[in-house]
């Protein structure tokens, strides 16, 4: 069985103090909850705050972005290195970092590398475009990210996906539990084209787009789906108690 995990991604919102104020609200009650793994991913800026306030309960941390290189004069930038020893994971290639900042799936490979070299756990982000969706072209499309992102990484053993459909992503429009369950079958079988029948049985794929304590049941629940990477509901309390409560029941 793939322990379920469900990852909130604060993106760029909360001051230290927003931050701060927001794990004390659900640490107590996040904590106690068995059965998922449970991960908080805010900006760099909070990470080793949360490190400390997270300090000894069940709670992850995971950061949005890392650099490629480890070190070097690339100013503004975050090594993995920097990274090692507070968080465990870090997302990679969110739809977000390929359409405003430009990165490719040859980028992301180059990310995917450093991270594992640096002991951090990738949620490796892919997803299709609305005009891809509607061309039907969503197989060829996260098949081919999956591919580039994963070029001559050996077997990652820590490694986890995320199928983020663009067009759902903060539109209030989510894909289909039983059409996100297909797409992240075709993910799982690309893996065990690279990898082999057993790893991709044991990588946990998750959902992402539009999220929600409404829907999040009818997801989880989908033999394919092992979790969710959750944006603007991860930022609510009770909404993000909610969603990781439900997972942990479905499973």
């Amino acid at each position: 069985m793939r322990m379920p995990l469900i990852a909130g991604n604060w993106k760029m919102n909360t001051t230290l103090a927003e931050a701060s104020a927001l794990v004390e609200e659900i640490k107590e009650r996040l904590d106690i909850i068995e059965g998922v793994e449970k991960v908080l991913c805010p900006p760099f800026v909070s990470l080793t705050l949360i490190k400390k306030l997270l300090h000894g309960s069940s709670i992850k941390l995971g950061a949005q972005n890392i650099y490629f290189e480890e070190k070097g004069a690339y100013t503004g930038e975050v090594s993995p290195l920097m990274l090692s020893g507070i968080c465990e994971f870090v997302i990679l290639g969110h739809s977000e970092r390929r359409q405003y900042f430009g990165e490719t799936d040859e980028i992301v490979n180059k990310k995917v590398h450093t991270a594992l070299k640096a002991g951090l756990t990738p949620i490796l982000c892919i997803g299709e475009k609305l005009e891809e969706m509607e061309a039907r072209k969503t197989e060829e499309v996260v098949t081919r990210q999956v591919n580039g992102a994963l070029k001559g990484i050996e077997s990652p053993q820590r490694l986890v996906i995320a199928y983020e459909p663009i067009w759902a992503i903060g539109t209030g429009r989510a894909a289909t539990p039983e059409d996100a369950n297909i797409t992240i079958a075709i993910i799982r079988k690309t893996l065990s084209h690279l990898y082999g029948d057993g790893l991709a049985l044991e990588t946990r794929i998750l959902y992402g787009g539009s999220v929600t304590a409404a829907n999040i049941f009818e997801f989880v629940i989908q033999p394919e789906i092992d979790g969710a990477l959750v944006g603007g509901a991860s930022l609510k309390a009770g909404e993000f108690l909610s969603i990781v409560e439900q997972s942990a029941a479905a499973k």
